[in-house]
């Protein structure tokens, strides 16, 4: 039988391997007492069992967090079954369930998100009115806000133009999702390669000059779900411009 199924809907089949393995070969084992990797295949068979067995464990916890708990248990017995070839469940009958198995998973998943969603651009639409009430800051046509926490001089970057800048990126309610500060060096980027708020707000900077942008959804990434940042989120970002390179300092050194 050639089986079917997403990796999404495997959690705990490594489990009942474990489990299977250990009533074959009639080995007790506690959470205390570990088995003993003697040959260079006994580890490169725990490797295996170890790093899907780590994958199993996370894709049950994000199941059981869209209230999709599955019994390890019946996992273990369904292998079990398998392993022996007396399976309950026929192969079509095996295919239905972890269909449905995968579409429930994929619902609960798009009603989470919506939820998150709406209840992510009402906080963020709160915050952009309260926000545009603080001294300094400055809203565009667009929607974007801007507060200036230090000037510098020289000309505006265009949108065709690469930059280089320092940044900090937060939510609204403070978690930071990426720093160019932490990894200890700034980024260079195509100014109309990225998020629509950054290009417009970038093109307003000199260089030498540090803002704060708070930028709607819009702007951002809107309703899709980036995993460090949720659908919809208004977002919060220092920018520090550091460099502008128009294409002259390429033409320059083709002369020299």
């Amino acid at each position: 039988m050639k089986p079917w199924f997403k990796l999404a809907v495997i959690p705990a089949f490594v489990l009942a391997v474990t489990g299977c393995q250990q009533q074959e070969q009639k080995v007790e084992k506690t959470a205390d007492k570990k088995v003993e990797l003697k040959t260079d295949q006994d580890k490169q068979a725990y490797a295996i069992g170890a790093s899907v067995g780590q994958y199993i464990r996370q894709t049950m916890d994000q199941q059981e967090k869209l209230g999709i708990k599955l019994s390890k248990d019946m996992v273990i017995s369904g292998f079990e079954d398998a392993f022996h070839e007396k399976t309950q469940l026929d192969a079509d009958a095996i295919k239905a369930q972890l269909q449905a198995l995968d579409k429930e998973a994929s619902e609960k998943q798009a009603a989470k998100s919506k939820a998150e969603a709406e209840k992510n651009k009402t906080a963020g639409e709160k915050y952009l009115a309260d926000n545009a009430k603080k001294d300094g800051v400055k809203v565009t046509k667009d929607g974007l806000q801007y507060q200036v926490l230090k000037e510098g001089k020289g000309p505006h970057p265009k949108a065709t133009d690469r930059v280089t800048v320092n940044y900090k990126g937060t939510l609204i309610d403070g978690t930071q999702f990426d720093s160019s500060y932490d990894r200890g060096e700034p980024i260079t980027f195509a100014l109309n390669r990225v998020i629509p708020g950054w290009t417009e707000g970038v093109q307003l900077m000199t260089v030498g000059s540090k803002y704060r942008f708070v930028i709607p959804a819009d702007l951002a990434y809107g309703d899709r779900d980036m995993q460090t940042i949720p659908p919809n989120s208004t977002l919060v970002f220092e920018v520090e411009l550091l460099k502008i390179d128009n294409g002259d300092d390429a033409k320059k050194s083709a002369k020299k």
